[in-house]
């Protein structure tokens, strides 16, 4: 199969044209997300300017190291208050309900996230695969009991560190570093069935995700704000501009 070369143009409103004929051609499409496309809902890129690994208002080598969190999960927690009370009130991007829309009407196979936001499911979506986990369930370290996220939310108000009946210590299913991501077999195969894939706000430096574009046999289409950092020949277009934007003309394309 020939692929057209990697097209990169000023244009956003010609970009979502040509995004949307890929769209209507495609008969499975499948998404990668990251951090990126949440900034809008108000959550900062974790590798933005802004973002936790620059600012280091948090220690990730103590937050996110499960290591660490076994010797002391204060940290974490001290994150995970500020986390939840921000994500109660965030709303999906319309890149999020885009994506959504697209499975709504069959073209959608499956969307698979670095975000622990959880909302590609807020906005609809029903097969998301969370690389990295989430808050939306946490479990008991100890003896596997399981907590839902308002049990989570109402322990974090009251405990400093929350404690099952048993005492273990509670830890939302959330992949730290030293952990195994999740979905890993699901995810390639997704990216392999697709005939286009996605990737959106992401520059693909964090593995094993950035794997998966590699491993899409179809036509790719990057919405991002920066080159991404693997190399791929099969790249239809190439998108770097706000995504939200980018999402609001190609929305425009299907409202028509």
């Amino acid at each position: 199969m020939v692929f057209p070369p990697m097209q990169e143009t000023s244009s956003l409103d010609s970009s979502a044209r040509r995004c949307a004929q890929l769209i209507k051609d495609a008969s499975v499409i499948a998404a990668l997300t990251g951090a990126g496309i949440s900034t809008k809902a108000g959550i900062p890129d974790f590798r933005g300017p802004r973002g936790l690994y620059v600012t280091r208002q948090y220690d990730p080598e103590k937050v996110f190291d499960i290591d660490y969190f076994s010797k002391d999960p204060k940290p974490f927690f001290q994150f995970a208050r500020d986390f939840i009370g921000l994500e109660g009130k965030l709303q999906p991007t319309v890149a999020h309900r885009f994506l959504a829309r697209l499975e709504g009407i069959g073209k959608l196979k499956g969307i698979v996230t670095q975000n622990i936001d959880s909302l590609h499911h807020k906005a609809g979506s029903q097969k998301v695969y969370e690389m990295h986990g989430s808050f939306w369930q946490s479990f008991c370290r100890d003896c596997d009991q399981l907590f839902s996220y308002k049990d989570m939310c109402q322990k974090l108000t009251s405990e400093e560190v929350p404690r099952c009946s048993c005492g273990g210590v509670i830890k939302p299913d959330v992949v730290f570093f030293g952990e195994n991501v999740k979905h890993l077999q699901e995810s390639y195969d997704l990216a392999n069935e697709a005939d286009l894939f996605f990737v959106i706000g992401t520059s693909c430096v964090v593995y094993p995700a950035a794997m998966l574009p590699t491993l899409a046999r179809g036509k790719i289409v990057v919405v991002n704000l920066d080159r991404i950092q693997v190399r791929l020949a099969n790249v239809a277009l190439e998108v770097r501009g706000d995504i939200d934007d980018f999402f609001t003309l190609l929305q425009a394309q299907f409202d028509g």
